[in-house]
C-alpha cells in the first residue's frame, strides 16, 4: 500500500525583504525606530524581513540615494540572503530607483516606503471611494516612473507580490503615459461626484444641529476600538497598521442628553505619501469639518510624542489645525502606576483611557460633553404648538431646565447650542 502524499501547500510563499535606511540627522524619529516601523509595514504587506542595512549621510546621494559602498553591500546581502525585494525607508526618485535596480539586478525588486504604504492601502481599501482614492494615489506615484519601470512592470505583472499591485487590476496596455493620465482624470471626476454626495450628507448633519467629533491619530493607536467602546458598535478593529481606511460614523448619546456623532477615519504615519494625503482629502474632510478632534495616541508606545507630532503635521496639511482638540492617550491598561503618573504630569489636560477595559471612558465622555456645551446658552422661548419639530429639537438637542404648557404654546427654558438659540430667538417669551 503506497504512502499517502503530503498535501501541496497553496498559500503564497512570503517574499524575503531587506530593509535599507539612511540616517540624515533630521526629524524626531531615530533611524532604529523608523526601521522598526518599516519592518512592521513590510510584515503587514506579507513580507518576511531577513535583513536590515543603514547608513549615516549628510544628504542622500543623487544617483543611488546611498553611497556606492553601501550599494555594493546591498548587492552582497541580496545574494547571501536570497532576497526578493529591497525596501528603502525613504521615497526614491524615479532615476534612483532605476539605477538601483540595474546595480542589484533582476529578479530582485527595489521599492520605497511610499510604494509599500500604497500597496498596503490597495489591500485594505474596502469601499468604492476608498479603492478609487488608492488607485489615484498609485497612478500619480507611477506616472513619473513609467519609463524606468516599464520592463520592471512587465515582469512583476506575472510575479505579483509587494509593490506590484499598482493600478488595482488594470491591464498591461493601460500602463502607458497617455492612458495613465486619462485614468487619473477619470478617477478624479468620479471622486468629485462622491465628494459632492459626502458634502450633502455633511450638510444634512450640520442642518440637524448634531455636534461632530472626529478621531485622528497614528495608525494602530486604537481609534476603531475606541469608537466601538464609546458608541457600543462593532467597527472592524485589528492590531495591524492601516486596518481601517474608510471613514465610519457612529451616534453617541452623552449622559446629559446631548446627541453627537463620532467619526473614525484613516490613521496617520510618519512620511505619509503626499499623493495619499491629496487623494484622501475628501475622506479627511470628515476631520476638517468636525467641531472637536480627539487626537488619539498609543500611551504605551515609546514614540508616542513623535506620533502626536506626526498627527499635528497632517492636520495642518489638511487645514484642521485650528479646530479645538483633546489629546486621548489610549492603551493605558498596559502602563504601571508609575508610568501612568509620569504621563499625567507630562501631558496635562490629556485624557488617559483604555478602550479595551473601559477605564477613563466616562471621563472622556464628560470631556466631550463639556467641549460640546462651551458655546451653549440658556434661553427662554414661547414655541407655538404647531412648531412640533422645533419642540422636539429642543428636547433632543438641548437640556430642558423648565417648561410650562400654556394657551399660546410651550414656554420652555433650556440650555441649547448657539445654532438652536438663533432659531429660538424668533419665538421670544
Amino acid at each position: 500500500m503506497s504512502a499517502r502524499r503530503a498535501p501541496t501547500p497553496t498559500a503564497p510563499e512570503r517574499e524575503r525583504a531587506i530593509l535599507v535606511g539612511v540616517e540624515l540627522g533630521r526629524g524626531s524619529w531615530s533611524i532604529s525606530d523608523s526601521m522598526d516601523e518599516l519592518e512592521r509595514l513590510a510584515e503587514t504587506d506579507g513580507a518576511e524581513v531577513v535583513g536590515r542595512l543603514t547608513q549615516r549621510l549628510d544628504a542622500p546621494i543623487p544617483r543611488t540615494f546611498v553611497g556606492s559602498g553601501k550599494a555594493s553591500e546591498i548587492v552582497d546581502e541580496v545574494k547571501r540572503l536570497k532576497a526578493d525585494v529591497v525596501i528603502f525607508d525613504d521615497e526614491l526618485t524615479p532615476s534612483q530607483q532605476s539605477n538601483l535596480e540595474k546595480i542589484i539586478g533582476e529578479p530582485t525588486k527595489v521599492i520605497d516606503r511610499t510604494a509599500l504604504i500604497l500597496d498596503i492601502f490597495g489591500n485594505h481599501a474596502r469601499t468604492r471611494e476608498g479603492r478609487l482614492q488608492v488607485q489615484l494615489a498609485q497612478l500619480q506615484y507611477l506616472l513619473p516612473r513609467l519609463r524606468g519601470m516599464w520592463s520592471h512592470l512587465v515582469g512583476e505583472q506575472t510575479r505579483g507580490g509587494i509593490g506590484s499591485r499598482f493600478g488595482q487590476g488594470e491591464s498591461q496596455l493601460e500602463v502607458d503615459r497617455r492612458l495613465v493620465r486619462n485614468r487619473i482624470a477619470t478617477l478624479k471626476r468620479e471622486l468629485v461626484k462622491l465628494e459632492r454626495q459626502r458634502d450633502t450628507r455633511a450638510k444634512a448633519r450640520w442642518d440637524s444641529g448634531v455636534w461632530r467629533v472626529a478621531l485622528a491619530g497614528y495608525t494602530n493607536a486604537g481609534k476603531s476600538t475606541l469608537l466601538n467602546a464609546l458608541a457600543s458598535s462593532d467597527v472592524y478593529a485589528k492590531d495591524e497598521l492601516f486596518a481601517t481606511l474608510d471613514p465610519t460614523t457612529r451616534s453617541v448619546d452623552l449622559a446629559e442628553g446631548r446627541h453627537v456623532t463620532i467619526t473614525d477615519t484613516v490613521g496617520f504615519i510618519q512620511k505619509l505619501p503626499t499623493t495619499l494625503v491629496e487623494a484622501f482629502k475628501s475622506t479627511l474632510a470628515e476631520v476638517s469639518a468636525a467641531d472637536l478632534i480627539l487626537k488619539v495616541a498609543d500611551a504605551h508606545d515609546p514614540n508616542m510624542n513623535a506620533q502626536i507630532e506626526t498627527v499635528d503635521e497632517v492636520l495642518a496639511q489638511i487645514g484642521a489645525d485650528g479646530i479645538p482638540s483633546v489629546v486621548v492617550l489610549n492603551k493605558c491598561d498596559l502602563l504601571d502606576a508609575e508610568e501612568r503618573l509620569l504621563l499625567e504630569q507630562a501631558h496635562d489636560g490629556a485624557e488617559l483611557v483604555s478602550a479595551l477595559d473601559g477605564s477613563g471612558l466616562e471621563s472622556l465622555r464628560w470631556r466631550i460633553a463639556h467641549e460640546a456645551s462651551k458655546g451653549d446658552s440658556i434661553v427662554t422661548a414661547l414655541i407655538p404648538y404647531e412648531k412640533g419639530m422645533l419642540i422636539r429639537l429642543v428636547h433632543e438637542r438641548g437640556q430642558v431646565v423648565r417648561e410650562e404648557y400654556g394657551a399660546d404654546g410651550l414656554m420652555v427654558t433650556a440650555r441649547v447650542s448657539a445654532q438652536l438659540a438663533a432659531v429660538l430667538a424668533s419665538y421670544p417669551a
